[in-house]
């Protein structure tokens, strides 16, 4: 079953290598770019369009609450979710941290990747938001390599009246996890699934290896392609940041 696992995801990793080499798109300034720069510039487009829609989605939004105490935020576009009896995930997505002055840094981007154990038949892509909690989730996510699970308090994000109701998502969990399915395999487990940053994706983006955390400390050089994904972030953190107070300074 672990083969059947491995040569499932090979076979994805293959097909999404084969479709980049074909791919174009536009960057933010209207130039045509083919390749892996303009897989990595969709991706960023596809991150901030399905936070967009997350929010805007009356049963799933992520709650005001939940956004005024993140300190991080990560998407990932289209995850592929494959299952017969063993299920297995793969995923690349893009993150961004606030920063001390308010601003978001520039975006780093991070892939995801592992398997579970489950009676699962199916195939599946899920849009995937993981929102990091205080300076602990940020913690979590600046150490560049890390699993998920309970262990690392990973939970699924309470919607709307319950976030309101109970504090204890916040007390609890350092990670919370949000999704949209679209497919046939119900459900959504990450245990043991390992995030680390997407080197290849990085270099394509930046034209060299910008270490992880210090993107996400804001010392990354500004890209203008940027806004395609934190135009849509900071929208969805409008209000959040309109409403919540003043708490005293910390920094990662």
């Amino acid at each position: 079953m672990q083969r059947i696992l491995a040569a499932f995801l090979s076979l994805a990793a293959l097909l999404a290598v084969g479709c980049s080499t074909h791919h174009v798109s536009t960057t933010a300034n209207g130039k045509t770019v083919y390749g892996e720069q303009a897989q990595v510039i969709e991706r960023l487009r596809n991150s901030g369009n399905d936070l967009k829609q997350l929010m805007n989605a009356p049963d799933s939004s992520i709650p005001q609450s939940v956004l005024a105490d993140a300190k991080c935020i990560a998407v990932i576009p289209d995850m592929v979710k494959g299952g017969f009896v063993i299920g297995g995930n793969h995923g690349r997505g893009v993150a961004t941290c606030r920063l001390p002055n308010g601003s978001w840094s520039q975006p780093a981007f991070l892939a995801i990747t592992g398997g579970s154990w489950g009676a699962q038949i199916g195939l599946e892509t899920v849009d995937l938001v993981m929102v990091f909690l205080g300076d602990a989730g940020a913690q979590e996510l600046l150490t560049s390599q890390f699993k998920l699970g309970a262990d690392a308090g990973v939970a699924a994000g309470p919607l709307g009246r319950a976030a309101e109701a109970s504090t204890d998502w916040k007390m609890k969990n350092k990670i919370l996890v949000y999704s949209r399915a679209k497919g046939l395999v119900a459900g959504l487990d990450l245990s043991g699934a390992a995030v680390k940053p997407d080197d290849d994706s990085t270099r394509t983006y930046y034209g060299n290896l910008v270490p992880f955390n210090q993107i996400l400390t804001g010392k990354a050089p500004a890209n203008s392609n940027s806004k395609l994904f934190l135009a849509d972030v900071r929208e969805a953190f409008r209000q959040s940041n309109a409403n919540k107070q003043e708490k005293p300074g910390s920094g990662f």
